[in-house]
């Protein structure tokens, strides 16, 4: 590896570690801002849905962790690694990343303003990070009972929302297009709280309720409603903590079924959900 290489490997384990300090959940980024570490089930036939339950390191955001020992053991599996990524959506922050971009060819400052000035909130002081590339990224925090899921252009062109299952790339990151790097007079503060009314804007419209069918019990309703409330970027997540759950407590086979039905309503696959459902029932010691 080259000394510039290394020197920039060095430097973003030291902004990570930095980071972690301040209760930010952390993982290595290579220099295309993607997670350097790859993914162990790449080679897999049918790559089963894992957020890290096998146990081995290259599961992207789900990596991401404010241990030091483990951002170092991370760092030490990707020595090509130049940046770190935040995950957001975790505590203590819930932290919720307003992207502005600038390549896009629109002015996406000046719509978040208008976005303001039309539903009445003010973005207060808090984190802001400059992208190389002259865009920025705006950290707010958010209550932890709200899962704001990911999304690009909804709210207005050239603004991107990381939520729950996404990450911002670290201050002091280094990219192939340049370094990441606080705004003056930013790097000291607290993610801000998200204003209620931007908060509001962020979060999809409220699902139609499908309700479980009774064989399953109340308890199979509530994790059959679990998963209709997914959101994108969490919809995988939630469907396999309810099908351990639905195992765990003798209901898995029953439930099969509803949890498919609930998950197609999310967006997923027939084939992803049942995967899911599966894999659930593996780790439970249960057969699919």
């Amino acid at each position: 590896m080259a000394t510039t290489d290394r020197q920039a490997t060095t430097l973003a384990l030291a902004h990570a570690l930095s980071a972690a300090e301040r209760g930010l959940a952390v993982l290595p980024l290579s220099r295309t801002k993607l997670p350097a570490l790859r993914s162990p089930h790449r080679d897999d036939h049918e790559p089963s849905p894992c957020h890290g339950e096998c146990g081995r390191l290259g599961h992207g955001v789900y990596d991401a962790s404010s241990d030091p020992a483990r951002i170092r053991e991370l760092f030490a599996a990707a020595p090509w690694a130049t940046g770190y990524g935040i995950a957001c959506g975790l505590p203590p922050h819930h932290l919720i990343g307003i992207d502005l971009d600038v390549k896009t060819g629109t002015d996406s400052s000046a719509a978040l303003r208008e976005l303001a000035l039309r539903h009445l909130f003010t973005i207060p002081p808090t984190v802001v990070v400059v992208t190389p590339s002259g865009g920025r990224h705006l950290w707010l925090s958010g209550p932890p009972d709200v899962v704001v899921p990911n999304s690009a252009g909804r709210l207005a062109p050239g603004i991107d929302i990381r939520g729950a299952g996404g990450y911002l790339v670290g201050p002091g990151s280094r990219t192939g297009q340049g370094v990441y790097a606080a705004a003056p007079g930013t790097a000291h503060l607290a993610p801000a709280p998200c204003p209620r009314s931007l908060l509001r804007l962020l979060l999809p419209p409220p699902r139609t309720h499908h309700p479980a069918p009774p064989t399953t019990g109340g308890h199979g309703q509530g994790l059959v409603q679990f998963v209709l409330a997914a959101h994108e970027g969490q919809r995988n997540t939630r469907l396999f903590w309810a099908a351990c759950r639905a195992y765990e407590d003798g209901i898995g086979p029953a439930l099969v079924d509803p949890l498919v039905e609930a998950a197609l309503t999310t967006g997923l696959s027939e084939r992803e959900a049942r995967a899911t459902i599966a894999s659930a029932a593996r780790l439970t010691g249960h057969r699919p």
